[in-house]
């Protein structure tokens, strides 16, 4: 288990230890545990104090973005891009949050992006309570999600230029993972947006009115996010159908193709077999023109029969 703590008041910030950090008063105390073990389970109910269900709530293995009213605080779960490995079906790192008047405990089960910016803000005093904390860190993950979001709007938008029946098998590919990702990103931000919006209107001392603000826009930004991961996937969708019927257009142009070659030589093929019989009574088999006779025969009926399926106009 890692961690670190904040303090601040009247302006200052120190960083004392996580156990200093739990007797200290002031404007703010942050205290964050980095951990996937049950050390933080002990640590939060021993040195912490904390009642169980906010120990539980700090440290599920599975969490979606909710935000729940605890006495005169709140227990917040929110969604953000991870420098660690993460998986198709869970590409965003998660933080849980219990904020209450003057003190604020997060956990991370994975390194989350957004941590040290709101760090950073901390450290230069900008960041002076729990709400403007709070604030901080929904506004610093909707805007790291967004650019995210709006490429993958873009790969799509590429794939949608360049289709085309000969491109079908590698464009499917791409619109398949792009497609994969959105469905992803989509099981946590309509969550989210609607635990921000949540959090901006529960009542308490410690959400002032530009918190509140600074959260209505994080949620109005998680909203965009959601509509437009909605339609990604729903063009995914519809792109990835006019794909699949390019590729069978396709192979269906290349069967023709087979199919008429096939029709080409099938004649030639009887004609050849008949006279390469090993039986007495081949009519010419001793002339010497027989063989380039047999040959431009085949070469005119080939001619004839191809002929025949460009005015059939099967070619097209």
């Amino acid at each position: 288990m890692s961690g670190f703590a904040y303090v601040v008041k009247d302006g200052k910030v120190e960083q004392p230890t996580m156990r200093a950090a739990l007797e200290a008063r002031g404007g703010l105390t942050w205290i964050h545990l980095t951990t996937n073990d049950e050390r933080a389970q002990l640590w939060l109910g021993g040195e912490a104090k904390l009642s169980p269900y906010i120990i539980d709530s700090l440290t599920a293995t599975e969490t979606r973005p909710r935000c729940d009213a605890v006495g005169d605080g709140a227990v917040i779960n929110l969604r953000g891009l991870s420098s660690e490995a993460t998986t198709a079906s869970d590409p965003l790192a998660s933080i849980r949050i219990y904020a209450m008047g003057g003190c604020v405990f997060s956990v991370t089960r994975k390194q989350l992006n957004a941590l040290q910016p709101v760090r950073e803000e901390v450290e230069a005093g900008k960041i002076l309570d729990p709400g403007d904390l709070i604030a901080a860190i929904a506004q610093e993950i909707t805007e790291q999600l967004d650019p995210v979001v709006a490429e993958l709007g873009d790969s799509l938008d590429d794939c949608e230029e360049q289709i085309s029946g000969h491109r079908a098998f590698e464009l499917r590919r791409m619109v398949n993972k792009v497609r994969v990702q959105a469905i992803g990103y989509r099981r946590f931000l309509a969550p989210q947006r609607a635990a921000i919006e949540k959090l901006a209107g529960l009542p308490g001392d410690w959400l002032r009115e530009d918190d509140r603000l600074h959260l209505s826009a994080a949620a109005d930004r998680a909203a965009r996010m959601a509509e437009e991961v909605e339609s990604i996937r729903e063009r995914a969708a519809l792109t990835h159908e006019t794909l699949t019927d390019l590729r069978g257009e396709l192979l269906d142009q290349r069967s023709l193709v087979i199919a008429i070659v096939a029709m080409v030589f099938l004649p030639l093929t009887f004609l050849t077999g008949l006279l390469g019989m090993n039986v007495d009574g081949i009519p010419y088999a001793h002339e010497p023109w027989a063989f380039w006779g047999v040959v431009g025969m085949c070469v005119v009926m080939a001619v004839g029969i191809a002929g025949y399926f460009v005015h059939r106009h099967w070619f097209e």
